[in-house]
C-alpha cells in the first residue's frame, strides 16, 4: 500500500497557511510521527549543533567537488559533511603549529 505525500503548497497569507496547517494538522502530525520511527528526524544534539552553524559560500574546482562526493559516498555520508569533517580535521591539526 502506498502513502499519498503530503505536499506543503505556497501560500499567499498568514491566514491561507494558518487554515491549511489546521485542516492537514493530523497528516502533518502521522508524517512527522513516521520520520521519527524511521530515525530520520534531528536528534537534539544535531539541532543544537544546527544552531550554532553559519552557512557560507565556497568555490571549489569541479575536480575536488567530484572527488569530495565520491569519498563522501564511499562514507556513507553527505559531502558536505564530508569537507566539513575534513576543514574540521585540519583546522585542529594545524592549531598546533606556529
Amino acid at each position: 500500500m502506498s502513502k499519498k505525500k503530503l505536499v506543503i503548497p505556497k501560500f499567499q497569507t498568514e491566514e491561507a497557511d494558518a487554515k491549511w496547517h489546521q485542516r492537514n494538522r493530523r497528516s502533518l502530525e502521522a508524517a512527522m510521527e513516521e520520520r521519527v520511527r524511521e530515525g530520520s528526524a534531528l536528534t537534539l544534539q544535531q539541532a543544537a549543533a544546527r544552531a550554532r552553524t553559519r552557512p557560507v559560500t565556497l568555490r571549489l574546482s569541479a575536480a575536488d567537488l567530484e572527488a569530495a562526493r565520491a569519498m563522501a559516498a564511499q562514507r556513507g555520508i553527505g559531502y558536505q559533511t564530508y569537507v566539513k569533517m575534513l576543514l574540521h580535521e585540519a583546522l585542529r591539526r594545524d592549531a598546533g603549529k606556529p
